[in-house]
This record gives C-alpha cells, sequence and structure tokens, in this order.
C-alpha cells in the first residue's frame, strides 16, 4: 500500500472519528486514501477554524482532536488554534503536507521549516522521513497528546513520502495512567490539612481532565474545606455544591473574597499556571500550598510548594481525605453570595440595550444544565467566566490559557459533533464573531445545528474597558458591523437581532428548538463593565 494509506490506518487504528482541515496539493495522497476510511473528514472554510474544532473536540472528549492543512500558509493558519489547545491542555494532533524531501534544503516555493515552526507551541513535533517510522511517529504523537498534561502534537509529512510503497501495519495502541501517588506524600498532605486552621482549595481544569470531579466534590464535602475553582474548571463541582465558592480570576480582590487572603494552607489540584496567574492569589507568597496533580508543579516565585502529591488525582484525593481530620468550618461564601445577588438584581431588568447580566440570566434560563456554550475571548468573557452557572464540566468552554479570540464559532459545531444530543450555544462578541464566521457555512452544509449568540458593541469591548481604566479615554477600539441577520441568512441560517430586551428570552428558546443555525444579534450595554471595576477592583487578565 501507499505510505499514505498507512498512515490513516494508523488515525483508524487510533479511534479517530472525525478529521477537520482544508484539502491541498502536498497531502493529495492522504486526502485520497481517506475516501476508503471510515473516519470523516470535515471540510472548513479556514484552517484556523480546523484548528480550533480539533482543539475544542479534544477538550471535551479526552480524545486528540485531528486537523490538517497542506504546507506554507496552510499550515501557518493552523498555529493559533494548535497553540490554543497546547497552553489549554486540549490533546490536539496538526497534520501538514509538506513538498518533497528533495528540496526541503533549499529556499523553495512555499516551503517552511514547519517542524521547527510547531516544536515551541506543541508537546512533540515530527517530520516523517520515510515510510518505515510510520507507525512509531502517529503512536508517539496520539500517545503524547492524550498523556498528561494533554496537549497539541504536529506531523509533517512530505508528499513524496506519502506516495512511496510500504507493507506495515499500526502500532498497539495502549494508553498511558498517571501512576500512584507516593504514600509518603499521602500521609505528608494529610497531616498539613489536618493541622491548618483554614484550609481552602483551588481546583483547576486538570481535575475535569482527570475525570476527578466526584472525587473533588466527596473530598471538599467530607473535610468540610471550600472550593474555588478557575474559568476553565466551571462546574468541577456543582454551584449548589455545599462548598462551593463559584469561579475567580477576574478581579485583583477575588483573592480576598473567595477566602485566599486568609488562607493558611491552599490546596491546588488539577491546578494549570496559566489558568489563573499565582501572583494575584498568592501575593504574600508565605502560605502553605499543596499540589495534588498528575504532574510536578511548574516553576514561579508565587507558586513555591510546600509538598507535592502527584500521581493519579483521583486516588490522590481518596487517599488524602481517608487520612485527614474534617474541619468544621463553613465555607465562605461571599463571592458565591454576591453572584446570586447581582443576577437575581439583574433577572427582570428590561433596559435595553441589553445588560450583561441579563443576557446571563435569559441564557442560563434558557439553556438545559447538561447543555454546553463555547465562549470566546472578548468583555463578554469575562461575564460570562463569572456569573455563567455550571453544574456540570465541560458545560460552559472558556479558553484562559492562549486565550484566542475566534474560538467560538468553529468550537461550537466540534461541540455538536461530539455531543449531538446536547444543545449548543457560541456566546462570542461581534469582533470575534468576524474573526470566524465563515465556519457558518461548514455547520448548514453538515446540518449541525447550533446558536450563536453575539453580544454587539461595535468596538473590541474588553480593550476598550481596559483603556478606559487605565487613560480614561479610548484608542482605535470603535468599527462597523454588517447587518447581522442578513449575513446569516445569505448562509441560509436563521438570524435574528434583539430589538428589545424581553424579546431575549423567546429567541434564545426558539433559537434552541430550531434544526438549524441560527444567529442572535444582542445588543449590549458594555456600560456595566467600568461599574464592576469600581465595585470589585481592577481586571487581573489581559483578555
Amino acid at each position: 500500500m501507499k505510505a499514505a494509506e498507512l498512515f490513516v490506518k494508523a488515525l483508524e487504528n487510533e479511534g479517530v472519528e472525525y478529521i477537520f482541515g482544508i484539502p491541498g496539493e502536498e497531502n493529495l495522497d492522504v486526502m485520497d486514501a481517506l475516501l476508503d476510511s471510515h473516519i470523516q473528514f470535515i471540510t472548513t472554510r479556514h484552517e484556523q477554524g480546523a484548528a480550533f474544532m480539533a482543539d475544542v473536540y479534544g477538550r471535551l472528549t479526552g480524545r486528540a482532536g485531528v486537523c490538517i492543512a497542506t504546507l506554507g500558509p496552510g499550515a501557518t493558519n493552523l498555529i493559533t488554534g494548535v497553540a490554543d489547545a497546547n497552553m489549554d491542555h486540549a490533546p490536539l494532533i496538526a497534520i501538514a503536507g509538506q513538498a518533497s524531501t528533495h528540496r526541503l534544503h533549499k529556499e523553495s516555493h512555499q516551503v517552511l521549516d514547519l517542524e521547527a515552526m510547531f516544536r515551541p507551541i506543541t508537546k512533540y513535533a515530527s517530520r516523517i522521513v520515510s515510510p518505515e517510522v510510520i507507525p512509531e511517529v502517529v503512536r508517539k504523537a496520539f500517545k503524547v497528546a492524550q498523556t498528561e498534561k494533554t496537549g497539541a502534537c504536529f506531523i509533517e509529512f512530505p508528499e513524496n513520502i506519502a506516495e512511496m510503497e510500504i507493507d506495515d501495519v499500526p502500532l498497539r495502541v495502549k494508553n498511558a495512567s498517571a501512576p500512584e501517588p507516593a504514600a509518603e506524600e499521602i500521609e505528608r498532605a494529610a497531616e498539613v490539612i489536618s493541622n491548618a486552621k483554614s484550609p481552602i482549595i483551588l481546583a483547576g481544569n486538570g481535575v475535569i481532565r482527570a475525570d476527578a470531579c466526584n472525587e473533588l466534590a466527596e473530598f471538599s464535602e467530607k473535610l468540610g474545606i471550600p472550593i474555588a475553582n478557575t474559568f476553565m474548571a466551571k462546574g468541577v463541582v456543582p454551584f449548589r455544591h455545599p462548598m462551593a465558592l463559584g469561579s475567580v480570576g477576574l478581579q485583583s480582590n477575588d483573592y480576598a473574597n473567595c477566602g485566599f487572603a486568609n488562607a493558611d494552607v491552599i490546596i491546588c489540584i488539577g491546578y494549570d499556571i496559566v489558568e489563573y496567574h499565582p501572583y494575584l492569589w498568592h501575593p504574600s507568597r508565605d502560605r502553605t500550598i499543596i499540589h495534588i496533580d498528575t504532574t510536578h508543579a511548574e516553576v514561579d516565585a508565587h507558586y513555591s510548594i510546600s509538598l507535592a502529591v502527584v500521581g493519579n488525582i483521583r486516588h490522590s484525593l481518596n487517599r488524602v481525605a481517608a487520612l485527614t481530620t474534617p474541619h468544621q468550618g463553613k465555607a465562605m461564601r461571599t463571592l458565591r453570595d454576591s453572584l446570586i445577588a447581582e443576577m437575581n438584581i439583574h433577572r427582570d431588568d428590561i433596559e435595553f440595550p441589553v445588560k450583561p447580566q441579563k443576557i446571563i440570566w435569559d441564557l442560563r434560563t434558557a439553556m438545559d444544565l447538561q447543555d454546553i456554550v463555547i465562549c470566546d475571548v472578548g468583555a463578554h468573557k469575562m461575564w460570562m467566566s463569572r456569573m455563567f452557572r455550571c453544574e456540570y464540566p465541560n458545560t460552559c468552554i472558556i479558553s484562559n490559557g492562549f486565550a484566542s479570540m475566534g474560538i467560538a464559532v468553529p468550537g461550537a459545531i466540534a461541540a455538536k459533533l461530539a455531543n449531538p444530543q446536547r444543545k449548543v450555544v457560541a456566546v462570542t462578541g461581534d469582533a470575534g464573531f468576524l474573526m470566524n464566521s465563515q465556519e457558518i457555512e461548514t455547520a448548514m452544509r453538515l446540518n449541525i445545528a447550533i446558536v450563536i449568540l453575539v453580544w454587539n458593541d461595535a468596538s473590541y469591548g474588553l480593550i476598550e474597558w481596559k483603556q478606559q481604566n487605565q487613560f480614561g479615554r479610548t484608542s482605535h477600539v470603535q468599527f462597523t458591523n454588517p447587518d447581522f441577520v442578513q449575513y446569516a441568512q445569505s448562509f441560509g441560517a436563521f438570524g435574528v437581532r434583539v430589538e428589545k430586551t424581553e424579546q431575549l428570552m423567546p429567541i434564545l428558546k426558539e433559537a434552541l428548538d430550531r434544526n438549524t443555525v441560527t444567529v442572535i444579534d444582542c445588543p449590549v450595554d458594555y456600560r456595566e463593565n467600568l461599574k464592576l471595576t469600581e465595585a470589585l477592583g481592577q481586571l487581573t487578565l489581559t483578555i
């Protein structure tokens, strides 16, 4: 068989369901081999959209999402989505065609050293240099991508190698598992937590990746220790959980409101530093930090750990809990209670344009608790991260590592493919929407029903927010938008504009019941932004 056919068989062997991408000259043999495969190829309208689809698919399923492009500009268009997956620890395999190896040594049309280019933004990057290495390269890429901490891997496939003949089979798949935590680490952690006066838990997205949400909830409730979660760990414990504090990472005094300022022991579980900078919740650098994760801690001056429990998170939590003396204190509910109070205040608000709090209230009310929101990056993300209530993990996907705009629309398509039984909403600003709105055509072509809720303020709203905070004036953030209703209709999708606040709830319900793409143009009143920072402190996130 051709090397390209062996390559596709290796992908099948890894359980790949979908490949997102765009065909090109240098991946012709792979594209032809896919015609005889059960793998479904999702033709996208931009390689960045393909990478974001693979990114979200990997994050939701725990299995590496796969995207493919041709060489040169096709490959470089993948970079943003690949970097996003890697920094957000979503398993992803990116594949790019390449020119013949006979011209890689010199300046040549569309040729870049893709292996070198992707190496800094992936866990593993490799070039297939002969057909014989295909089983090893593919197996290693998937193994590395799907091993904690999960992330992105890259394979470069030169066109002349893809054409060569080979007689081989894929390697046996054996996925790596987290090691067992050391007994002495368990005992030390239990002793420190038992003797703590005011412990607190910071839960990160690693808990969700490790499928340890139930164990975390039981750990917290049994030991009487409150839990704050990062934005990327929304839903790691239900918002209704008696020890749940809410999501932290937006305002500079979140750490005080949640109890970090008064805590003597901070238990970081499945926490990735990119989720919430340690200097924001540990500015004093004098607290006892316990690191519970599948891997050792990153080095950071404000994250100087006292002890680490490294290994299977589920087993670590169960074993530490069994040896720890429970605490009798109650959760500090300041942040959680303030969020509930603020949401309740705006639930019946009818001012127009619509306040962010009202949009979130209506969205949460209209959606089932297990439906999925993919949140883009911008001012709306600040509100969604803080206020959108989650009872289940992976029901509100927020990119907060690389934090790239443009993820919501392609991400929603991938979310629907991964969870066809659930309703999916892309929550996006007008700027982020237009960065990858061409993927509406992809959704329509594949008959994928999603709702796209556009918070329309005709501005780069988050940058405007920070400019106003820092300088008291704005600089080059305003723009004009097309008619989003007509724009949606031009794709064959349904478009609707919210013209008064009372319309939002029925529009959302109708959109969720509609078996097609619906774009909702919702004017938003971002005067609430400055009110929020005045009340709660300066923004701590750069994006």
